[in-house]
């Protein structure tokens, strides 16, 4: 059996209606399942971590990543998708 690939997404910006279900469609469009979200509202600021599955998606991580730029861009919002791996090695003490 393959080894699950994940990657980790952050968002970041101003709340506002339908955050979750237009990063969540992109997801769905590319092949990119959730398995974790955790979000938060700071004040009138959105903070989203999503944990996703990788291993089927239809694009690779740099063009997903291309993508929920596009996304940002014309939300006012600061997306960024990192691979699993890279994650944890930015991340060990």
């Amino acid at each position: 059996m393959d080894k699950m690939e994940k990657a980790v997404i952050t968002v970041i910006g101003k709340d506002m209606v339908g955050i979750l279900a237009k990063v969540s469609g992109i997801c769905a469009e590319k092949g990119v399942n959730v398995l974790e979200v955790t979000q938060s509202i700071l004040q009138d600021m959105f903070v989203m971590v999503m944990l996703v599955d990788i291993t089927h998606a239809s694009v690779a991580v740099a063009d997903l990543a291309d993508e929920f730029d596009q996304l940002g861009a014309s939300s006012n919002l600061k997306i960024h998708v990192m691979h699993e791996d890279i994650f944890n090695s930015m991340h060990k003490i």
